[in-house]
């Protein structure tokens, strides 16, 4: 038996329970399965038509018929969540009443701000791992920004992101148009850089002014009777406890762009770039192989950008929408149940404040003021 077989007898096989088998939560079961030592064992998924499209992913897991019966299995190891956003906190709270197990949990953690508190106590009392999954910091263009950032720029002081993307899909029962079930626009679509924005800028943020609307997107849909309710552009401009701006622009409205997230780093020393292309499947195919992601590196003295290509595995694109980030988030969540690593990268309260900073970035465009923010 060779060295590299020995190896990969040695690993431990991890069985996942899914709860929510939607269009991210098939996207998580791709990458799953191209990660050496893993299972599904089990699935949760009420809709039959997701159901459907998630055995041609998972063909060995056991479809149940309740969150209770597939924590009975004694197979499960760990727990993926990806149900809609608005079951997460009331699943997170029947897991730890029942058997809390390792969790990697989709964002928003909540949309409820009721729920904050209540967050903070499950936190404190869960006994095992709880990992909060913000894709966004595994995209390896976002990644190497992350990395080099505080060495090219000395020192954060101004980060600046863009998305430039297309209108929410169609997800089941259409909960992805209205607040009630999204927390918002900027809870559901933009926590992910509210994220990021905290983790570059190592500070929390202080207050929040925004402003945005619905120009553009479902304005002609009805859902028994009712219209959506959602924002489809913003602008938000945060400051953090340690002096440190940041803004956001989101667009819904402009698939057209070359690259989707457009991210930049500025600080006394240089400025670094970060250029993420959208889903390969959007790309036009008249425009020839999609645009490859871009780090670009600009110091003050000398003067002169450097302009670095950040080439993905095209299986890892091909296994989701998010620029490969989700392969590597579940490698460091397995890590993570294996005991190789002993907290998760993306804590509660990660998860917590960036929901927070959307909540607030919504209360600022509806009541069209600052809204002062803290944990």
């Amino acid at each position: 038996m060779t060295t590299e077989k020995m190896a990969q007898n040695a690993i431990q096989t991890i069985t996942y329970g899914v709860i929510g088998c939607g269009m991210m939560g098939q996207e998580h079961l791709r990458n799953i399965a191209l990660l050496d030592g893993t299972r599904v064992g089990a699935i949760y998924e009420p809709d039959a038509e997701m159901q459907a499209r998630a055995r041609q992913f998972a063909p060995e897991a056991v479809f149940v018929d309740s969150i209770d019966a597939l924590l009975d299995l004694p197979q499960i190891d760990c727990l993926l969540i990806a149900s809609p956003n608005f079951r997460h906190f009331e699943q997170l709270q029947q897991i730890a009443a029942k058997r809390p197990l390792p969790v990697l949990v989709e964002k928003p953690l909540f949309t409820d701000p009721d729920h904050a508190a209540a967050m903070d106590a499950f936190a404190a009392s869960y006994p095992a791992p709880v990992w909060v999954a913000m894709e966004y910091r595994y995209m390896p263009p976002v990644a190497k920004l992350l990395e080099e950032a505080e060495v090219v720029t000395g020192g954060i002081k101004m980060l600046t992101i863009r998305e430039h993307r297309f209108p929410f899909l169609d997800k089941v029962g259409a909960w992805n148009r209205f607040n009630r079930y999204t927390g918002g626009t900027f809870v559901e679509k933009c926590c992910h850089f509210f994220d990021l924005m905290r983790l570059a800028l190592e500070s929390d943020p202080v207050r929040v002014m925004a402003m945005g609307g619905q120009a553009a997107n479902h304005t002609d849909e009805l859902y028994e009777g009712e219209a959506p309710d959602i924002f489809d552009h913003g602008y938000v401009m945060v400051e953090f406890a340690s002096g440190a701006r940041a803004m956001l622009e989101l667009c819904m409205f402009a698939e057209g762009s070359r690259y989707q997230e457009e991210i930049s780093a500025v600080g006394p020393k240089g400025k670094i770039e970060a250029l993420v292309p959208g889903p390969g499947r959007f790309w036009p195919e008249h425009l020839g192989e999609p645009p490859v992601p871009q780090v670009i590196v600009s110091p003050r003295d000398p003067k002169g950008p450097e302009v670095r290509e950040i080439p993905v595995d095209p299986a890892l694109l091909e296994a989701g929408d998010h620029n490969g980030s989700t392969f590597y988030q579940h490698r460091g969540f397995l890590e993570l149940v294996r005991g190789e690593r002993t907290v998760p990268e993306v804590s509660v309260q990660d998860g917590k404040w960036a929901v927070l900073m959307g909540l607030a970035a919504q209360r600022s465009m509806v009541e069209g003021r600052v809204v002062e923010i803290e944990g």
